[in-house]
């Protein structure tokens, strides 16, 4: 046994190991040899090849294979090449930087827009840039991993700088959190609460409207991660916030700050962005850290993602279709089957088996009948509440639905 198999990362970490392969627990990456679409190719360890129903994407609205999305990529590619080989504010800002900032901006309804190689760079940047010594950050407790790393990070970059958490949408905890940071002699700035719009592990939202209440009340922005919500929440899928008519009628939302995804609804690729006023887009590209020292978003998914978005802004329709497709999925599930799925608004349903090896080991056998969905357990979610996550496409017609209805059945 050599040296680097006795160091003590090494003993404890094939002990972790040897614990998660002994229980069941082990995650493995199924390999897709295909687009991402309805309808996916995947690669088995025997190294076989299977066709199966893709109900784990976020590829809510069907845009990650659709041509046009496609193409813009392509074109992109040709004109522009392979990557960005810089940060942004050196050489690697390209024209389609700017069209897809301008694109979330009018989408989101802000000021302006900056895009990231991915949300959680986006998140990371937000509150290191934005809060200084004096300020407080207050979070809701089932928010994004992004956000609370976020938080982590702040105070050690900017020292001074509090942190709080409120209870899972309980607006009473909401107040009292900020009524203590009111009060708070240490508390001479600005006062930040961010909360997710869509929550993707129970597939819940945030009660906006109260929250916007109280942030008014107590001079608090107002920061929304609506990752899970573009292209899904709202008539023609601008997010949790359309969802609550919370856009006003010249187009303009009445939240502060939002966070998000290209790599979901919005083409499937990849990237993030902040969206807000642009005083705090200008300080972002002026002292964010991530921008500052992190290549450029590259051109093919700016360009992808500006496609993507166009498309649903033209074609409101794949909102609807997903929306009637979801519902179709929960009422059969809770009437073919014995299985409970959580209630939500959203294209994301939920449902509770308790522990990890038995929501991986039920994965296993659901790609026996053709359905890829997966068990999601600890640390993903807390110890007992491990969860296959059905998430919906506009892709998935009601015959992709009863498929999977048949093989829970037979689970």
């Amino acid at each position: 046994m050599t040296a680097a198999t006795t160091t003590p990362f090494a003993v404890r970490t094939k002990e972790t190991l040897d614990m998660l392969a002994s229980t069941g627990q082990m995650k493995v990456l199924q390999t897709l040899d295909s687009p991402m679409d309805a309808l996916v190719t995947m690669i088995d360890d025997d190294g076989s090849k299977h066709d199966r129903i893709c109900m784990c994407s976020n590829n809510y609205l069907g845009l990650a294979n659709h041509p046009d999305v496609v193409n813009a990529g392509i074109e992109a590619l040709k004109q522009y090449g392979a990557g960005t080989a810089s940060v942004r504010f050196i050489c690697g800002t390209f024209t389609p930087h700017h069209t897809l900032e301008q694109t979330i901006a009018q989408y989101m309804g802000t000021e302006a827009s900056y895009t990231f190689v991915s949300c959680w760079n986006a998140t990371e940047a937000l509150f290191p840039t934005c809060c200084e010594a004096g300020d407080i950050i207050i979070s809701d407790e089932l928010n994004h991993a992004c956000i609370i790393d976020s938080m982590r990070l702040t105070p050690v970059i900017k020292k001074g700088v509090k942190k709080a958490v409120y209870k899972h949408s309980n607006m009473d905890s909401c107040r009292e959190v900020l009524e203590r940071a009111k009060n708070d002699p240490d508390i001479t700035g600005q006062i930040w609460l961010i909360t997710d719009g869509v929550f993707s592990m129970e597939g819940d939202i945030a009660n906006l409207p109260e929250l916007r209440k109280l942030c008014d009340e107590y001079g608090a922005y107002l920061c929304v991660d609506d990752s899970h919500g573009h292209g899904v929440m709202g008539k023609t899928g601008r997010g949790t916030h359309e969802h609550y008519n919370m856009i006003n009628e010249n187009g303009k939302s009445q939240i502060d700050v939002f966070t998000g995804t290209l790599g979901k609804a919005l083409g499937g690729g990849a990237g993030g962005f902040i969206a807000g006023s642009k005083d705090l887009i200008d300080l972002i590209i002026q002292r964010g850290r991530p921008t500052l020292f992190s290549n450029a978003l590259p051109v093919t998914v700016a360009a992808s993602a500006n496609t993507a978005i166009r498309t649903l802004m033209n074609e409101p329709q794949r909102v609807e279709h997903l929306r009637k497709v979801t519902q179709y999925c929960r009422e059969q599930i809770k009437a073919k089957t014995k299985f409970e799925v959580l209630e939500s608004p959203t294209a994301i349903c939920p449902i509770i088996v308790g522990e990890t090896a038995t929501a991986i080991a039920m994965s296993k056998k659901l790609l026996d009948h053709g359905i890829f969905v997966i068990g999601f357990g600890y640390p993903v979610v807390p110890e007992g509440e491990a969860r296959l996550r059905i998430q919906m496409s506009a892709a998935h017609t009601k015959e992709h639905v009863d498929q999977l209805v048949e093989a829970l059945r037979q689970l």
